[in-house]
């Protein structure tokens, strides 16, 4: 028999002109559904304005994240169960740190623009024969360039990031994990991109980046490895110079 929990879903509502709010919604749910299934059931049953952003139900689009119960999520693979109790409330919102576009739906524009500043998202140029059929092994030097692959850009990161909140310039974790994968050697110019006051000497090592990361992309170690490789890199230049 399929065990049933009542909860209170608490949406969060923030809609252009209204003040933020929340909606409590009173629902019956199996503790192994995940929390994006109690919303969108919310969203059928109950109330058909909440905004909200899902895709892939998988954890492999990263649309889904949201703040639950305070904790950064992506709400496609986190189970009720894990995050309430029966007869318990399980509180939705929108991540941190980006606009709210309505209720639990952010903007990340801003974000996406940074990811393309450190190039990102020009990760390997492989051809189509390649992407049907990769090699078995890649060269040595590109393994950890090919590892970042694993970031969703989901923003669970950036929401987390105690940091973010205290300057919209502020780079970020997500962006500079991605400068640190072997792109500033590959890519010099971008040492002037993080080597600067809201790049990587901005973070405060508060490890909340990689706590709340759900593909393992590691992004604090990977910004300690960038300062590094920026310590080495100004070094280089100063040798190069004498």
């Amino acid at each position: 028999m399929t065990e049933k929990w009542n909860i209170t879903l608490r949406v969060y509502r923030q809609k252009e002109g209204e003040a933020p709010h929340f909606d409590e919604i009173k629902m019956e749910v199996n503790p192994d559904e995940y929390v994006l299934d109690a919303v969108e059931r919310a969203w059928a049953f109950h109330d058909r304005t909440i905004c909200f952003r899902h895709a892939c139900h998988h954890s492999t689009c990263g649309a889904c994240g949201m703040r639950v119960n305070g904790v950064e999520k992506l709400t496609c693979i986190t189970l009720i169960r894990d995050v309430t109790h029966d007869g318990a409330t399980l509180k939705v919102e929108p991540l941190r740190n980006f606009p709210v576009v309505s209720d639990l739906a952010v903007d990340m524009g801003v974000f996406y623009n940074k990811m393309e500043k450190v190039g990102a998202r020009a990760v390997l140029p492989v051809t189509e024969a390649e992407i049907e059929n990769p090699p078995s092994k890649w060269p040595k030097e590109d393994e950890q360039y090919i590892r970042l692959s694993d970031c969703l850009e989901c923003g669970l990161c950036i929401s987390a990031c105690p940091v973010m909140a205290t300057t919209p310039d502020y780079l970020g974790p997500a962006p500079l994990a991605a400068a640190q994968d072997n792109r500033v050697k590959r890519k010099p110019e971008l040492l002037s991109v993080v080597d600067c006051e809201d790049g990587v000497w901005r973070c405060h090592s508060a490890f909340e980046c990689t706590a709340v990361c759900p593909s393992n992309v590691d992004p604090a170690r990977r910004i300690m490895d960038l300062r590094k490789q920026v310590v080495a890199m100004r070094f280089s230049k100063l040798f190069g110079k004498a």
